[in-house]
């Protein structure tokens, strides 16, 4: 019996994630929509997939919980045998900007525990069962902030930066079992992370002059997970507009 093939999308729900999830329906993956709370905008991409003719399923935990990550992937896996998650995009994230001696320590943990804990906890769990089947293709959504650090987030460069350094690594581990793991930086993209900066007071900086799409960030997520993306692995793929990095 053929296999379903899965992806699993966290924070798949909204902005980035939303996009990657439409994308990855594209191209034939039943779709594995992660979120935490805003169960409204999570059967809204559903929604949209399904219409357009793809397969998605919400699953929903907090994957800055490592209990939660692991019985809840661990009961859908136990639930869904003859399907194999063959793509993770670790796309959850948040921000709580802060000049660092007025950050709080909260605040520093907050986009720790979401940002960086929520890659090894997710990863963790669906890695083994790349492993044994020989095949995987593991996406992390970072950013420019992750590459060159930003000021007032030292924390949020931190948890990135930490994603990046891991990225490299666990390419290294994986290789040999056709797993490729790659990373996407996005620079200023239109999402509702980023609805609080204005658009005119940055756009001098990036050379097309523009802030960039959730749609544009998804099209090199979807071929990074494609087999086309082969001998491609332990890289970091800028989609910020030609800003320095």
């Amino acid at each position: 019996m053929t296999k379903i093939k899965y992806a699993l999308v966290t924070g798949g729900s909204r902005g980035i994630g939303k996009a990657i999830s439409l994308k990855l329906a594209e191209l034939g993956y039943h779709v594995l929509i992660n979120y935490r709370s805003n169960q409204t905008e999570a059967e809204n991409t559903k929604q949209l997939i399904t219409e357009a003719g793809g397969q998605a399923t919400l699953l929903p935990f907090d994957v800055t919980s490592g209990a939660d990550s692991e019985a809840v992937i661990t009961q859908w896996q136990e639930a869904n045998k003859e399907g194999v998650i063959e793509v993770l995009v670790n796309n959850a994230g948040i921000r709580k900007d802060n000049l660092l001696f007025w950050m709080k320590e909260e605040e520093w943990h907050d986009v720790l525990r979401t940002n960086l804990d929520s890659f090894y906890y997710v990863t963790r769990q669906l890695i083994k069962g790349m492993m044994t089947n020989r095949y995987g293709r593991v996406v992390n959504v970072v950013s420019l902030s992750g590459q060159r650090g930003m000021a007032g987030q030292t924390n949020y460069s931190a948890s990135k930066g930490g994603v990046i350094a891991a990225t490299k690594a666990l390419a290294q581990e994986v290789g040999r079992r056709n797993i490729t793991v790659n990373a996407v930086a996005p620079g200023f993209i239109k999402t509702d992370m980023t609805e609080d900066i204005n658009e005119k007071d940055y756009q001098a900086m990036i050379p097309v002059n523009r802030f960039g799409t959730p749609e544009e960030v998804a099209d090199v997520v979807a071929f990074l997970a494609s087999s086309k993306a082969s001998y491609i692995t332990g890289e970091v793929i800028s989609v910020n507009g030609g800003m320095y990095t």
